[in-house]
């Protein structure tokens, strides 16, 4: 569940005004008996939760009393995933959901917070709740003793918008309240120590004149931050926008391994190999739930591809059953590597490479003299060939399959090389990156439909009295068929457009 909330801070005289001035025509304001709320917070000893935007808890009075929250994409928002559970007996998912900012270590109360709540809900004409205000008076509790109170509005949006939050917020600021940000009742009650940054550093942009070691410093923060942000939405099954949590996941693994071969020179051998070996572990097994993704998103397009000329849908419905399943064992393989103790050490190498990545001394020159060197080695490989033959520009359309895979591999590979020294390179960078990400489209269109093409036949094989889902298999097949046909029809002139001159003047 994502949540989206504001939060004010109040003086204890503070009186919650009429919010109906807020609501829509015919909404009205229904106020809940008053409830008391007692939080018993983990965190690891450094608070490593708390520190990174997260937290875990127990709240007596909750149907579902364990908690965890952790960071979304804008400030405001967090994911909150509530589980049942006896006090002290913290669910092994939820211990998992945080491993991201724990990294295996020990899990321990923290804090103990007791809540007095009086909360409002506000729904419109319909009955729909559009968003709960929750007047909280807070008491930080040291055994039977109160340590510290405060006193905190939280505005949580429902079925509303942005902007009914920004119209409770200008109620409740005319009648004293003051905008809070959006820190947590656990960092509040927690103190400086709880405020202090997080152990993983974030991206924070290049200086004007940067060292070639502010450039991988800064992608590997970026690519670091993308896994580890993915995490616990990989685990919860959940979308990301239009695309996965698996996807997105995977991705950061990529670009990651593929900065650090092409800033090679500029970090230690034996760090990048190492790091690298490890997030391909990780990326081999996001893999699989991937490709079954792919697959069957492939299938419902293809399926669906020609009204003119429909599949049979039960059929069609056989064959996403048994990817599913794939999918499904895949996912069930992927967990076990999450939970592994491998996994947790990774997790903690990334945040170590995050924070200071194991540099050479050439690392220190400027970035301008020394970046534009490193994309040649992977560009010369996808013009000419791996042995200064069979380069991209001389894929035929009679070559095997497996070539044009490869090709799309060294495509790929110098691609992120490219986008790696946009920073630093500029308009050129960017706009050969662009002109490579077509060519890209091109060759993962005749993969993706390779590939697909094979698993339908395979798929049919494997269930050979099937005589409709055979036939089915077939036809989707050579759908597939007519894909490749094109892109290969199509790449020529792709190619071309590519290696125009003014694209490429800037490489050495």
């Amino acid at each position: 569940m994502l949540e989206e909330e504001r939060k004010y801070e109040a003086d204890p005289a503070y009186a919650v005004p009429d919010l109906a001035p807020a609501l829509p025509d015919g909404g009205r304001v229904v106020e809940r008996s008053p409830a008391t709320l007692t939080a018993t917070y983990l965190d690891t000893s450094d608070l490593r939760l708390a520190r990174a935007g997260a937290s875990l808890r127990h709240r007596k009075g909750d149907p579902l009393p364990w908690t965890v929250k952790f960071p979304a994409d804008l400030p405001g928002r967090r994911h909150e995933v509530s589980r049942p559970g006896r006090p002290g007996r913290l669910p092994a998912e939820l211990s998992a959901l945080v491993t991201a900012y724990s990294r295996g270590a020990a899990l321990a109360p923290v804090a103990v917070v007791r809540t007095v709540r009086r909360a409002y809900e506000l729904r419109d004409a319909d009955d729909r709740l559009l968003a709960e205000v929750a007047d909280d008076a807070v008491s930080v509790l040291d055994g039977r003793k109160v340590r510290a109170t405060f006193r905190e509005i939280e505005v949580e949006l429902g079925d509303g918008d942005a902007e009914l939050l920004d119209r409770v917020g200008e109620v409740l600021c005319a009648a004293g309240a003051r905008s809070g940000g959006f820190t947590p009742k656990l960092v509040r009650a927690l103190g400086p120590a709880a405020q202090e940054g997080p152990d993983l550093v974030a991206p924070a942009g290049l200086p004007d004149e940067p060292t070639a070691g502010d450039v991988v410093t800064d992608a590997v923060r970026k690519h670091v931050r993308r896994i580890l942000a993915h995490d616990p939405l990989v685990r919860l099954r959940v979308p990301v926008g239009d695309d996965t949590a698996v996807h997105q996941m995977r991705v950061g693994c990529r670009r990651l391994r593929s900065d650090l071969r092409t800033f090679r020179p500029l970090t230690k051998s034996s760090w990048s190999r190492a790091l690298r070996d490890e997030v391909k572990w990780l990326a081999d097994a996001l893999g699989g739930p991937r490709d079954a993704e792919v697959l069957r998103d492939r299938l419902r397009r293809t399926a669906t591809g020609d009204p003119l000329s429909p599949l049979d849908e039960a059929a069609v419905a056989r064959i996403d059953q048994v990817l599913a399943v794939r999918q499904e064992s895949a996912l069930a393989a992927l967990d076990e590597v999450l939970t592994s103790d491998r996994y947790a050490a990774l997790v903690e190498e990334l945040v170590a490479a995050a924070r200071e990545p194991r540099l050479t001394k050439r690392a220190g020159q400027p970035a301008a003299d020394v970046l534009p060197r490193l994309v040649a080695k992977p560009w010369r490989r996808l013009v000419f060939g791996a042995d200064g033959v069979d380069g991209a520009g001389e894929l035929g359309p009679t070559d095997p399959d497996e070539r044009w895979h490869d090709t799309r591999i060294d495509g790929k590979k110098a691609r992120y090389a490219v986008n790696a020294v946009k920073p630093v390179v500029g308009a050129p960078a960017r706009n050969l990156g662009k002109a490579l990400s077509k060519v890209q489209d091109l060759l993962g269109e005749h993969q993706d439909a390779a590939v697909a093409a094979d698993a339908w036949l395979s798929i049919a094989a494997e269930h050979p009295a099937d005589h409709a889902l055979a036939v089915t298999a077939g036809r989707l097949a050579e759908r597939e068929r007519q894909i490749i046909h094109r892109v290969r029809a199509e790449f020529p002139q792709r190619w071309s457009q590519a290696t125009e001159h003014q694209l490429v003047a800037w490489l050495p």
